[in-house]
């Protein structure tokens, strides 16, 4: 009995001293590597260390068990390999502690000097003024890329962490500048000098093609200006479409402000809408109109019109122009003015003119020939298409008509009145 309680306080004792358990081996999985300096290690250079002692770690631990495993030996070996790819710091110790997750300390002295500011230089190749400054606005961030990578790094070291520096900075570009590769050279001293020289990549545009018009004023009116524009609009040649692409509203806000801060444009209190279509061969739409006054030269053919009383011969070519001061952005009053080329004869009215909503204006005119008053109802249904209803007392005949807009300069007309139908080309100056 006294042998079976002394055996029985033994294996207490022991249980008691051993935690309650006995110590189990463990099979090595991972490894998790910090390295460490009385002075700051730049951030992307801490990393790229911690890296580098992990792949150093894995190569001798994974898989092996804890019990057969010298933790002292694994420090020694990890120290001596890490401290002869380092250059610019010196090994001081590593510390090894074993565990399913094995933790490898190491602790590094740096050598004498030190990069303690950085001085960045940014070169955008081949880009106009305007572009330059906004690839500049979206690589403002570049120079942090470099004193993240360089600042509190020994001088000696900073060769070692071109690839660092090189990662990183491709990685920003793609964030915040995709269009742009870049290249860098560095001049290492306490003061580090960093030049980035920045490349447009493929596609570019390479040509352009530029449309300019108007609904209010003469389209050949903005031929004097054309010349302006076409400067804005091949300052894109080179650009990357991509980039062009992404700033696309700022690029039209600024070619139509080009054109609105001109002084008859102010004067005509003209607006300027651009669209771009970003692509190798870029094409361009600029609309300009009026907010305040309607000056349009028009011509018409009738093709196949029979004579009659109210109509003769010479009248199938006709030219138009109209000119409007708009009241409200509804309400226009006009005066125009036809001529028949072929008998030199002229024709006058003032009208008034209101948009009805929906693709609908009405008008009413005086003829200052026949004393009468014409009235005309229009109903644009579509984009290009545009039905017509107008009596005219100066010939005394109703017309119907309908109407597809061919482009801008170029429309055609069926019209149907008293005297049978016929065809009418419309030609927008």
């Amino acid at each position: 009995m006294l042998i079976r309680s002394l055996c029985s306080v033994l294996l207490l004792v022991l249980l008691l001293a051993g935690g309650g358990a006995p110590v189990e081996a463990m099979r090595i999985d991972g490894v998790e590597a910090t390295v460490s300096s009385d002075v700051t290690i730049p951030p992307l250079v801490k990393k790229r260390m911690e890296e580098s002692v992990q792949v150093i770690g894995e190569q001798l631990l994974l898989g092996r068990r804890t019990e057969t495993t010298d933790p002292e030996k694994i420090s020694g070996t990890i120290h001596d390999v890490f401290d002869k790819v380092l250059v610019g710091y010196s090994v001081e110790s590593v510390d090894t502690k074993l565990s399913s997750d094995a933790q490898v300390a190491v602790r590094l002295i740096p050598w004498d000097d030190v990069v303690r500011s950085v001085q960045v230089e940014t070169t955008v190749e081949g880009m106009p003024t305007a572009v330059e400054a906004l690839v500049r606005e979206d690589a403002g961030g570049i120079d942090e890329v470099f004193r993240e990578g360089l600042v509190g790094l020994p001088v000696a070291a900073t060769d070692w962490t071109n690839g660092v520096l090189k990662k990183s900075l491709t990685a920003y570009l793609e964030k915040n500048l995709p269009e742009f590769r870049a290249d860098f050279d560095v001049e290492t001293d306490e003061v580090a000098h960093v030049r980035v020289t920045l490349y447009p990549r493929l596609p570019i545009v390479r040509t352009t093609d530029l449309s300019m018009r108007s609904d209010t004023v003469p389209n050949f009116a903005l031929l004097a200006h054309r010349d302006i524009m076409q400067r804005e609009v091949d300052s894109l040649v080179g650009v990357p479409v991509a980039f062009v692409q992404r700033h696309r509203g700022t690029f039209e806000r600024q070619f139509a402000d080009a054109l609105d801060a001109l002084q008859d444009f102010r004067a005509f209190g003209m607006r300027t809408t651009v669209t771009l279509n970003p692509a190798e061969r870029m094409t361009v739409m600029s609309r300009s109109d009026s907010e305040r006054f309607r000056l349009r030269l028009t011509g018409w053919l009738d093709i196949g019109r029979s004579e009659g009383e109210h109509h003769r011969r010479e009248e199938d070519l006709l030219f138009r122009l109209h000119g409007g001061w708009m009241l409200t952005p509804k309400d226009e009053l006009f005066y125009q003015a036809y001529l028949y080329p072929q008998d030199m004869d002229w024709r006058t009215e003032l009208g008034y003119g209101r948009s009805l909503g929906q693709g609908v204006r009405a008008e009413v005119r005086y003829d200052f020939e026949s004393h009468g008053l014409d009235g005309a109802l229009f109903y644009r249904f579509a984009p290009q298409w545009t039905l017509r209803y107008e009596y005219l007392d100066y010939s005394r005949e109703h017309e119907a008509a309908i109407r597809y807009d061919l482009h801008d300069f170029l429309g055609l007309e069926y019209v149907q009145g008293q005297e049978g139908g016929w065809l009418r080309l419309i030609g927008n100056f």
